[in-house]
Order: structure tokens, then C-alpha cells, then sequence
């Protein structure tokens, strides 16, 4: 299972065991799941990595 580096709305950077990466063209990136940090349902988004 690939795992995906998210951030939530609050800001807080998790990873997410399956988030699914298609892209309704209305509702964006965005999914709703349980941050770890905050323990809420928050909307996150995937996190882009740069490479240093």
C-alpha cells in the first residue's frame, strides 16, 4: 500500500495509508481525513516534496 505525505487544514503533516490522488474537477485535490495530530476530520491535501 503507498502511503502519501498530507497536510491538513491545520497545518499539521502526516502520511496517509490510501488517499486517493484522482481529481474531481469541482472539488479539487482535497480529501477529508482524521488528522492524527488533532484528531478531527480535517480537509487535507498532498504535500509536494522537493528534492534537495
Amino acid at each position: 500500500m503507498e502511503r502519501t505525505v498530507v497536510r491538513c487544514a491545520d497545518g499539521h503533516v502526516f502520511t496517509a495509508a490510501s488517499f486517493p490522488m484522482q481529481q474531481a474537477e469541482r472539488l479539487g485535490p482535497g480529501r477529508l481525513l482524521r488528522c492524527p495530530r488533532c484528531a478531527r476530520l480535517r480537509s487535507v491535501v498532498p504535500v509536494t516534496l522537493q528534492k534537495q
